[in-house]
C-alpha cells in the first residue's frame, strides 16, 4: 500500500515492534518515543507487527519538493501485507484507515509487481512512445504534475481524497457507473475505488481493459490532460 500526503502522519496505533540493523526485531514499549528519536531526513524507520511468519510492515519517507507534484515536498507512507484471503477481504478497509489517518491526498493498494508495470508507463522523454508495452497511456513523472492532489497512476484499490476526486472529476454518475459499483465514500468525503474484483493482474485482458478505460476516463491522472 502506498499513500502520499502532506503534514504529520498518525498511523501507529497498533505497531509495537521496530526493525533494526540486519532485520533484528526490537520490542517497543515506548514506541512513539523510539520513532521520534529515529526520524531522519523527514522519514521514520520500519515498524512491524512482530510476527515473522505473517509480517506486516510500515515505513515512510519525505519526497523532496524537486521530485514532487506542484513543487511541494510530500510524505510517503508504504505498507506491506501478506496477500492472502484475510488481507484481500479487508484490504479496502485497511487502505481507508491508513489514508484517513495520514490525511492522504491519494493512495493505492496493489499486488507485488505493479511498480515495474507503472515504471514502463513513465514518460522520460518528449520523444518517447505514446503507449507502454501493455498498451497503457504514458504518464508524466511526479515532478511534472501541477498539483499534489492529482494521482500519479492507478492501482488495484485507489484512495482519492475529496481534493483528488475534484481534481480528476470523480464521480460523474452518467460516466462512472462501473466504478461506482465498486466504490465507497470515506469519512472525510474521499473515495475508495476498486478497479477489479480480484487483485489487478496485468496479464489478464479483462483487467487490462478496465485499466485502459479508467485511464481514458481520467486524463488528469498522470498529468495527461491538456490545459
Amino acid at each position: 500500500m502506498f499513500l502520499q500526503q502532506e503534514g504529520d502522519c498518525g498511523l501507529f496505533r497498533t505497531a509495537a515492534v521496530g526493525v533494526g540493523e540486519g532485520g533484528r526485531l526490537i520490542a517497543l514499549p515506548q514506541r512513539d518515543a523510539w520513532l521520534v528519536e529515529r526520524i531522519e531526513d523527514g522519514g521514520f524507520p520500519l515498524v512491524c507487527n512482530g510476527d515473522e511468519s505473517y509480517p506486516v510492515t510500515v515505513t515512510g519517507w519525505e519526497s523532496p519538493a524537486l521530485l514532487s507534484p506542484g513543487g511541494q515536498s510530500q510524505f510517503e507512507v508504504h505498507a506491506k501485507l501478506p496477500l492472502d484471503e484475510s488481507v484481500l477481504a479487508t484490504a479496502a478497509a485497511v487502505l481507508e484507515v491508513m489514508a484517513e489517518g495520514a490525511h492522504s491526498f491519494w493512495g493505492h493498494a496493489s499486488p507485488k509487481g505493479y511498480g515495474s508495470e507503472v515504471s514502463q508507463q513513465m514518460r522520460r522523454s518528449a520523444h518517447g512512445p505514446e503507449r507502454s508495452p501493455r498498451g497503457l497511456p504514458m504518464l508524466n513523472l511526479p515532478e511534472k504534475l501541477p498539483a499534489p492532489e492529482i494521482p500519479c497512476f492507478l492501482g488495484w484499490l485507489n484512495h482519492w481524497s475529496a481534493a483528488a476526486a475534484r481534481a480528476i472529476g470523480f464521480p460523474d454518475p452518467a460516466r462512472d457507473t462501473e466504478l461506482l459499483a465498486r466504490s465507497r465514500r470515506t469519512a472525510s468525503d474521499g473515495w475508495i475505488v476498486q478497479l477489479t474484483d480480484a487483485p489487478l493482474d496485468y496479464n489478464n485482458p479483462v483487467h487490462l481493459g478496465v485499466l485502459k478505460r479508467t485511464y481514458e476516463r481520467f486524463p488528469e491522472i498522470g498529468g495527461r490532460a491538456v490545459p
